[in-house]
C-alpha cells in the first residue's frame, strides 16, 4: 500500500471532528508553503498552494449542513471570503491578505478544539 493511500485510508477513517481539524490545519500548513513561495518568487509555487487551500475552504463549504442552523450560513460565507481573499492575494503577491486568512484560519482551529473538545 502506497503513503498515500495509507493516508487517505486513515483520514477516511477518522472521526469527522478530527478530520475537519486536519482540513484546518492543511489550510495553514499550504498558507506558509504560499508566503515560501512569495519569498521565493516562485509564481508557480505560489499557485499551487493558493489553489490546495482553497480547495480546501471548498470541501469545508460542500459538508455544510445548513439544516442545522444559522452557523451553516455564517461559516459559508466566511470560507467564500477567505476564497476570494486568497484569490487576490496571489494575484496581488499580498502576504498580509496571506497571513489574515491564517489569522482566520487559527481562530477557527481555537474554537473548533473548544466546541468540540480536542
Amino acid at each position: 500500500m502506497s503513503i498515500d493511500a495509507y493516508n487517505q485510508q486513515i483520514a477516511v477513517s477518522d472521526d469527522p471532528y478530527i478530520l475537519v481539524l486536519k482540513l484546518y490545519e492543511g489550510v495553514i500548513k499550504y498558507l506558509s508553503f504560499v508566503k515560501s513561495a512569495m519569498n521565493d518568487n516562485n509564481i508557480e509555487q505560489k499557485f499551487t498552494y493558493i489553489n490546495k487551500a482553497i480547495a480546501i475552504f471548498d470541501e469545508l463549504r460542500n459538508v455544510l449542513d445548513f439544516d442545522g442552523g444559522e452557523v451553516a450560513y455564517y461559516l459559508d460565507g466566511l470560507y467564500l471570503y477567505q476564497i476570494e481573499t486568497l484569490f487576490a492575494a496571489g494575484i496581488d503577491d499580498n502576504i498580509n491578505a496571506v497571513n489574515q486568512v491564517m489569522k482566520v484560519t487559527q481562530g477557527l482551529i481555537d474554537a473548533w478544539k473548544e466546541e468540540t473538545g480536542l
